[in-house]
């Protein structure tokens, strides 16, 4: 049987800690009790453990777990998702999923067509987004949660120096391929594995003022293809895409 995994608040070289509402549904739920078995991760390390202790106090409940045996751990997709801020519950699916698939990072953005109720909210509801990856972290057995920034106006994201190949999706795009994109980065990265940023559009699009600061700072456009897609379903492409290319 696959053992559950389980992603520690504190760690030292040997033992790990969950807290909160994590060890509370691990004792409550799961009847956790000293000697239980689990893979824990701790630090960005896998590691087969023991529970070795249980306290249930609330917000203040622990599970204490013995570290044994250090396991293989799958590295993340070398990929930031910079997601434009739309609905929050096609967002938050989106998160669920790219998390799933492996995505290192999520950067949240306030695009010229993100509603204006939605980027208000856009900053209060990081932490649930952070919530969410770090479940779906677990339930996909990977040993690191995706850093999820807080979100900012895309006009100060999109000039950030940084030395990833930095890619956007455009509808316009019809000559260069994603596929293709991530290709070129990987041959030009040789041995090593290409870091990538991605942008995905808000609903209706980017705007032309967009399109002219992306180019204006060294984004590359491509395409998905010829049909057009949510913003959720771009993103889950795109990571797929770029998943087959690398791993």
């Amino acid at each position: 049987m696959t053992r559950r995994r389980w992603i520690a608040e504190r760690w030292d070289e040997a033992t790990a800690t969950l807290v909160g509402a994590q060890a509370e549904h691990l004792a409550r739920v799961l009847r956790a009790q000293p000697g239980m078995e689990a893979d824990v991760v701790a630090g960005g390390r896998v590691f087969h453990a023991q529970v070795a202790a249980v306290s249930l106090a609330g917000s203040e409940s622990e599970v204490r777990f013995n570290l044994a045996a250090e396991l293989d751990a799958d590295p993340a997709l070398p990929v930031t998702l910079v997601l434009s801020v739309y609905k929050f519950d096609r967002m938050e699916w989106a998160i669920e999923k790219a998390t799933e698939l492996g995505v290192a990072a999520i950067a949240p953005v306030i695009a010229r067509r993100t509603e204006k109720h939605l980027a208000q909210a856009a900053l209060k509801r990081a932490e649930r987004w952070r919530r969410i990856a770090h479940e779906a972290s677990q339930q996909a057995r990977r040993s690191d949660v995706p850093l999820i920034h807080d979100p900012l106006p895309l006009i100060e994201y999109a000039r950030v120096a940084s030395n990833s190949t930095r890619i956007v999706l455009a509808e316009q795009e019809r000559t260069t391929t994603l596929r293709c994109a991530v290709e070129e980065a990987a041959a030009a990265a040789e041995k090593e594995m290409p870091s990538l940023e991605i942008a995905i559009g808000p609903e209706g699009g980017w705007a032309p003022n967009e399109e002219s600061l992306f180019d204006a700072n060294g984004w590359r456009a491509v395409s998905l293809g010829p049909r057009i897609v949510r913003a959720e379903t771009a993103a889950i492409a795109a990571l797929a895409v770029i998943a087959a290319c690398l791993e």
